[in-house]
């Protein structure tokens, strides 16, 4: 094996809320190769968490209790193939994807622009932007199990709904084929420009976040009705609910994770008693409570 092993390593630098204990270890691997040589030596019992750009992501201050592997910088593979199809490793963020697919001049995958994590968190959470998802051009994708067997899987082996892919067990994203569609390269980039403008005009997109944390209900937004509970600029410790957008919460600098949490579950909690609302949580809450 010729990736890294890092022991009891923080969390909290690899998270875009900059919270979060040690993992009792973390591995970079030199690529999928490499990665499949790793996890296929690992004891049967260890419990294993994958770790991409660290959004959508709270990781409690107690830590990870197992092997994270990080794929950030490390699957990143992406390969344009025949019939307007794109292979794009689980490590490759999803604005790489975005800007690649339109220098080829290909249409289909602008809005992954505004998804900031990578594909294997896009894939497993089926993340949307600008009202497009992201198993919307998946034709097929790679799956590794905790043995290191790679298995390809087709869309119809998995149910798809709106934040959650279901359909798998003790198995984890390794790569995806997309779908697209031929089209104008330098249109396909205005229209991710445009959106880029669009996120930085409405997110607040230069502080530490996790991305959206509340799925939208049916028929309405979680931003709507948290500032409607009023409960923008609200704050509990270092976590504050954001001025620009109150379904973001900002680490103010000396967030723990503890408080973050905290702010989740008394956002829902004023937002039932004002609105009779339960919020689902987006963000994936991972770890030991300390």
């Amino acid at each position: 094996m010729s990736g890294v092993l890092l022991k009891n390593e923080l969390l909290a630098k690899y998270t875009s809320w900059r919270v979060g204990g040690p993992a009792k270890q973390m591995y970079l691997p030199e690529g999928k190769k490499d990665l499949i040589q790793f996890m296929s030596a690992l004891p049967k019992q260890e419990k294993l968490f994958w770790l991409g750009l660290g959004s959508n992501l709270l990781v409690r201050d107690g830590g990870i209790e197992g092997t994270v592997i990080n794929t950030r910088r490390h699957l990143k593979e992406i390969q344009y193939m025949d019939k307007e199809q794109i292979y794009v490793e689980a490590g490759v963020p999803c604005a790489h994807v975005a800007r690649y697919s339109a220098k080829k001049g290909l249409t289909g995958a602008e809005f992954l622009a505004g998804i900031p994590g990578t594909m294997g968190g896009a894939l497993k959470m089926n993340a949307g932007a600008f009202g497009s998802e992201t198993w919307d051009i998946v034709e097929s994708v790679e799956m590794i199990n905790a043995q290191g067997q790679v298995t390809d899987r087709m869309v119809d082996q998995f149910e798809v709904a709106y934040r959650s892919v279901k359909g798998y067990r003790k198995e984890w994203f390794l790569a995806v084929l997309l779908k697209l569609k031929k089209g104008e390269s330098g249109k396909s980039q205005q229209q991710i420009k445009a959106l880029l403008e669009k996120r930085a005009q409405t997110q607040p997109t230069n502080k530490p976040t996790c991305g959206s944390v509340f799925k939208n209900p049916e028929g309405d937004y979680a931003a709507r009705l948290i500032e409607s509970s009023g409960l923008k600029g609200y704050q509990l410790g270092g976590a504050c609910v954001s001025l620009k957008h109150a379904n973001f919460i900002e680490n103010t600098g000396n967030a723990s994770a503890a408080d973050i949490e905290n702010l989740i579950e008394y956002m829902q909690q004023k937002v039932f008693k004002e609105h009779d609302i339960r919020l689902e949580t987006e963000v994936c809450r991972v770890g030991v409570t300390l």
